[in-house]
Protein backbone atom coordinates (compact mmCIF):
# COMPACT_ATOMS: atom_id res chain seq x y z
CA UNK A 1 0.00 0.00 0.00
CA UNK A 2 1.77 3.56 -0.54
CA UNK A 3 2.33 5.77 2.04
CA UNK A 4 -0.25 8.05 2.03
CA UNK A 5 0.15 12.03 2.01
CA UNK A 6 -0.04 13.43 5.56
CA UNK A 7 -3.21 15.77 6.08
CA UNK A 8 -4.00 18.91 8.28
CA UNK A 9 -7.83 20.07 8.13
CA UNK A 10 -9.21 22.40 10.12
CA UNK A 11 -13.10 22.20 10.26
CA UNK A 12 -15.70 25.38 10.61
CA UNK A 13 -15.16 25.54 13.69
CA UNK A 14 -11.99 25.46 13.84
CA UNK A 15 -11.08 22.12 14.97
CA UNK A 16 -7.49 20.54 13.74
CA UNK A 17 -8.10 17.27 11.98
CA UNK A 18 -5.17 14.81 11.47
CA UNK A 19 -6.13 13.15 7.85
CA UNK A 20 -4.51 11.11 5.16
CA UNK A 21 -4.93 10.86 1.54
CA UNK A 22 -3.98 8.00 -0.87
CA UNK A 23 -3.97 8.68 -4.41
CA UNK A 24 -6.50 7.16 -6.58
CA UNK A 25 -8.46 7.99 -9.94
CA UNK A 26 -9.64 11.30 -10.06
CA UNK A 27 -13.38 9.60 -10.37
CA UNK A 28 -13.95 8.80 -7.42
CA UNK A 29 -12.56 9.37 -3.48
CA UNK A 30 -13.75 7.46 -0.21
CA UNK A 31 -13.66 9.81 2.65
CA UNK A 32 -13.61 6.71 5.85
CA UNK A 33 -15.24 7.64 9.07
CA UNK A 34 -14.12 5.06 11.86
CA UNK A 35 -15.99 4.45 15.30
CA UNK A 36 -15.45 5.39 18.17
CA UNK A 37 -12.26 5.30 19.84
CA UNK A 38 -10.98 3.96 16.23
CA UNK A 39 -8.04 5.73 14.29
CA UNK A 40 -7.68 6.12 10.11
CA UNK A 41 -3.84 4.89 11.16
CA UNK A 42 -4.94 1.91 12.59
CA UNK A 43 -4.18 -1.53 10.90
CA UNK A 44 -8.29 -2.55 10.91
CA UNK A 45 -8.69 1.02 8.85
CA UNK A 46 -5.51 0.84 6.91
CA UNK A 47 -6.92 -2.42 5.52
CA UNK A 48 -10.15 -0.92 4.71
CA UNK A 49 -7.92 2.22 2.78
CA UNK A 50 -6.01 -0.68 1.03
CA UNK A 51 -8.89 -2.29 -0.78
CA UNK A 52 -10.78 0.84 -1.49
CA UNK A 53 -7.95 2.26 -3.01
CA UNK A 54 -8.22 -0.19 -5.68
CA UNK A 55 -11.50 1.64 -6.88
CA UNK A 56 -10.61 4.84 -5.92
CA UNK A 57 -8.67 7.73 -3.60
CA UNK A 58 -9.43 7.53 0.07
CA UNK A 59 -8.86 10.09 2.72
CA UNK A 60 -9.20 8.51 6.44
CA UNK A 61 -9.45 11.12 8.85
CA UNK A 62 -9.10 10.91 12.94
CA UNK A 63 -12.66 12.57 14.11
CA UNK A 64 -11.71 15.11 16.80
CA UNK A 65 -10.77 13.76 20.23
CA UNK A 66 -9.35 10.74 18.43
CA UNK A 67 -5.91 9.93 17.77
CA UNK A 68 -3.87 12.61 15.64
CA UNK A 69 -6.37 15.29 15.53
CA UNK A 70 -7.47 17.78 18.66
CA UNK A 71 -10.66 18.90 20.29
CA UNK A 72 -12.81 16.57 22.31
CA UNK A 73 -15.11 13.95 21.10
CA UNK A 74 -18.99 14.72 20.81
CA UNK A 75 -19.85 11.41 19.91
CA UNK A 76 -22.14 12.00 16.67
CA UNK A 77 -22.52 15.65 17.52
CA UNK A 78 -20.32 18.21 15.66
CA UNK A 79 -18.23 15.37 13.90
CA UNK A 80 -20.27 16.43 10.62
CA UNK A 81 -18.08 19.03 10.79
CA UNK A 82 -14.87 16.99 10.76
CA UNK A 83 -16.44 14.81 7.36
CA UNK A 84 -16.81 18.00 5.92
CA UNK A 85 -13.25 19.53 6.09
CA UNK A 86 -12.54 15.86 4.70
CA UNK A 87 -14.96 15.99 1.41
CA UNK A 88 -13.59 19.67 1.29
CA UNK A 89 -10.15 18.37 0.94
CA UNK A 90 -11.36 15.89 -1.51
CA UNK A 91 -12.94 17.98 -3.89
CA UNK A 92 -9.66 20.48 -3.71
CA UNK A 93 -7.32 17.46 -4.93
CA UNK A 94 -9.69 17.14 -7.95
CA UNK A 95 -12.24 14.00 -7.45
CA UNK A 96 -15.47 14.20 -9.15
CA UNK A 97 -17.22 12.32 -6.95
CA UNK A 98 -16.98 11.47 -3.39
CA UNK A 99 -18.66 8.33 -1.30
CA UNK A 100 -18.15 8.80 2.35
CA UNK A 101 -18.05 5.23 3.98
CA UNK A 102 -18.30 5.23 8.08
CA UNK A 103 -18.24 2.83 10.50
CA UNK A 104 -20.61 2.83 13.96
CA UNK A 105 -19.65 5.76 15.25
CA UNK A 106 -18.02 7.23 11.65
CA UNK A 107 -21.73 5.62 10.09
CA UNK A 108 -24.00 8.10 12.00
CA UNK A 109 -21.63 11.07 11.39
CA UNK A 110 -21.67 10.33 7.95
CA UNK A 111 -25.97 9.87 7.73
CA UNK A 112 -26.09 12.95 9.21
CA UNK A 113 -23.19 14.54 7.61
CA UNK A 114 -25.01 13.78 3.92
CA UNK A 115 -28.73 14.76 5.19
CA UNK A 116 -27.41 18.49 6.90
CA UNK A 117 -24.40 19.37 5.03
CA UNK A 118 -24.56 17.49 1.41
CA UNK A 119 -22.19 17.51 -1.13
CA UNK A 120 -21.29 14.01 -1.71
CA UNK A 121 -22.40 11.82 -4.29
CA UNK A 122 -22.81 8.34 -2.12
CA UNK A 123 -22.98 7.08 1.75
CA UNK A 124 -22.14 4.27 3.08
CA UNK A 125 -23.28 3.25 7.00
CA UNK A 126 -21.77 0.11 8.63
CA UNK A 127 -22.67 -1.28 11.91
CA UNK A 128 -24.32 2.03 12.91
CA UNK A 129 -27.31 3.15 15.32
CA UNK A 130 -30.01 4.43 13.94
CA UNK A 131 -30.96 6.23 17.21
CA UNK A 132 -29.17 7.59 20.11
CA UNK A 133 -29.01 6.73 23.81
CA UNK A 134 -29.14 2.73 22.92
CA UNK A 135 -27.92 0.26 25.77
CA UNK A 136 -29.48 -2.50 25.31
CA UNK A 137 -26.37 -4.72 24.62
CA UNK A 138 -23.80 -5.08 27.39
CA UNK A 139 -20.82 -3.20 25.34
CA UNK A 140 -23.72 0.10 24.06
CA UNK A 141 -23.59 -0.09 28.19
CA UNK A 142 -19.83 0.08 28.74
CA UNK A 143 -19.57 2.92 26.20
CA UNK A 144 -22.11 4.93 27.45
CA UNK A 145 -20.35 4.58 31.02
CA UNK A 146 -17.20 5.61 29.46
CA UNK A 147 -18.96 8.63 27.60
CA UNK A 148 -20.82 9.77 30.82
CA UNK A 149 -18.88 9.16 33.75
CA UNK A 150 -15.79 11.00 34.65
CA UNK A 151 -14.18 7.92 35.74
CA UNK A 152 -15.21 6.44 32.16
CA UNK A 153 -13.87 9.43 30.24
CA UNK A 154 -10.93 8.95 31.86
CA UNK A 155 -10.25 5.10 31.21
CA UNK A 156 -10.66 5.50 27.63
CA UNK A 157 -8.64 8.42 27.34
CA UNK A 158 -5.52 6.32 29.33
CA UNK A 159 -6.75 3.09 27.12
CA UNK A 160 -7.13 4.61 23.67
CA UNK A 161 -6.41 7.97 23.43
CA UNK A 162 -10.01 8.96 22.89
CA UNK A 163 -10.74 12.82 24.78
CA UNK A 164 -14.38 12.97 24.91
CA UNK A 165 -16.05 16.27 25.62
CA UNK A 166 -17.81 16.24 29.40
CA UNK A 167 -20.72 17.90 29.67
CA UNK A 168 -22.76 15.85 27.00
CA UNK A 169 -24.99 17.25 24.51
CA UNK A 170 -27.14 20.45 25.20
CA UNK A 171 -29.09 20.77 22.48
CA UNK A 172 -29.28 16.89 21.82
CA UNK A 173 -28.47 16.41 17.83
CA UNK A 174 -30.67 14.91 15.34
CA UNK A 175 -30.79 11.05 15.69
CA UNK A 176 -29.49 9.37 12.11
CA UNK A 177 -33.16 7.89 12.03
CA UNK A 178 -34.82 11.79 12.43
CA UNK A 179 -32.77 12.72 9.33
CA UNK A 180 -31.74 10.03 7.13
CA UNK A 181 -34.71 10.79 4.51
CA UNK A 182 -33.12 14.08 3.55
CA UNK A 183 -30.29 12.08 2.15
CA UNK A 184 -32.35 11.14 -1.12
CA UNK A 185 -31.44 11.89 -3.74
CA UNK A 186 -28.07 10.24 -2.92
CA UNK A 187 -27.52 7.00 -2.93
CA UNK A 188 -27.63 5.31 0.74
CA UNK A 189 -26.15 2.00 1.48
CA UNK A 190 -26.94 0.38 4.79
CA UNK A 191 -24.73 -2.76 5.89
CA UNK A 192 -24.89 -4.36 9.08
CA UNK A 193 -24.18 -7.55 10.39
CA UNK A 194 -26.37 -10.75 12.28
CA UNK A 195 -23.91 -11.17 14.80
CA UNK A 196 -23.56 -7.36 15.65
CA UNK A 197 -22.98 -7.90 19.41
CA UNK A 198 -23.41 -3.83 19.76
CA UNK A 199 -26.40 -2.97 17.57
CA UNK A 200 -28.84 -5.31 16.64
CA UNK A 201 -30.35 -5.46 13.55
CA UNK A 202 -33.45 -3.75 14.26
CA UNK A 203 -31.37 -0.48 13.80
CA UNK A 204 -30.25 -0.91 10.43
CA UNK A 205 -33.87 -1.66 9.60
CA UNK A 206 -34.85 1.66 11.07
CA UNK A 207 -32.67 3.66 9.45
CA UNK A 208 -33.39 1.73 6.00
CA UNK A 209 -37.02 2.64 6.81
CA UNK A 210 -36.37 6.01 7.65
CA UNK A 211 -34.34 6.92 4.10
CA UNK A 212 -35.93 7.27 0.33
CA UNK A 213 -34.80 5.69 -2.35
CA UNK A 214 -32.11 5.50 -4.07
CA UNK A 215 -31.54 2.86 -1.16
CA UNK A 216 -30.47 -0.60 -0.19
CA UNK A 217 -29.88 -2.50 2.81
CA UNK A 218 -27.79 -5.51 3.35
CA UNK A 219 -28.01 -7.67 5.95
CA UNK A 220 -24.62 -9.80 6.48
CA UNK A 221 -24.79 -13.02 7.33
CA UNK A 222 -22.50 -13.78 10.82
CA UNK A 223 -20.62 -10.44 10.30
CA UNK A 224 -19.94 -8.58 13.78
CA UNK A 225 -19.26 -5.15 14.29
CA UNK A 226 -17.45 -2.05 12.26
CA UNK A 227 -13.77 -2.10 11.00
CA UNK A 228 -12.57 -5.08 12.78
CA UNK A 229 -14.70 -7.79 11.87
CA UNK A 230 -15.11 -6.35 7.75
CA UNK A 231 -13.65 -8.45 5.85
CA UNK A 232 -11.94 -7.68 2.63
CA UNK A 233 -14.64 -9.40 0.25
CA UNK A 234 -16.92 -7.26 1.82
CA UNK A 235 -15.34 -4.08 1.46
CA UNK A 236 -14.67 -4.86 -2.19
CA UNK A 237 -18.61 -5.28 -2.52
CA UNK A 238 -19.05 -2.13 -1.03
CA UNK A 239 -15.93 -0.32 -2.73
CA UNK A 240 -18.20 -1.61 -6.28
CA UNK A 241 -21.18 -0.63 -5.10
CA UNK A 242 -19.80 3.06 -4.23
CA UNK A 243 -18.45 3.13 -7.84
CA UNK A 244 -21.58 1.97 -9.65
CA UNK A 245 -24.04 4.83 -7.46
CA UNK A 246 -21.78 7.65 -8.79
CA UNK A 247 -21.08 6.14 -12.21
CA UNK A 248 -25.00 6.19 -12.79
CA UNK A 249 -25.80 9.58 -10.53
CA UNK A 250 -26.36 12.60 -11.97
CA UNK A 251 -24.93 15.79 -10.85
CA UNK A 252 -24.79 16.52 -6.95
CA UNK A 253 -28.42 18.11 -6.29
CA UNK A 254 -26.82 19.58 -2.52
Amino acid sequence: MPTPEPLTLYTADRVRIDAGHFRGPDALCFVLAHGFTCSWRQPALRRIAGVLNRFGGVIGLDFRGHGGSGGRSTVGDREVLDIDAAVGAARRRGYERIAVTGFSMGGAVAVRHAALHGGVDAVVSVSAPARWYYRGTVPMRRVHWAIERRSGRLAVRLARGTRIAPNGWDPVPEAPHEVAGRIAPVPFLVVHGDADAFFPLEHAHQLYGAARDPRELWVEPSFGHAEVAATPDLITRIARWAADAVAVRPETAH
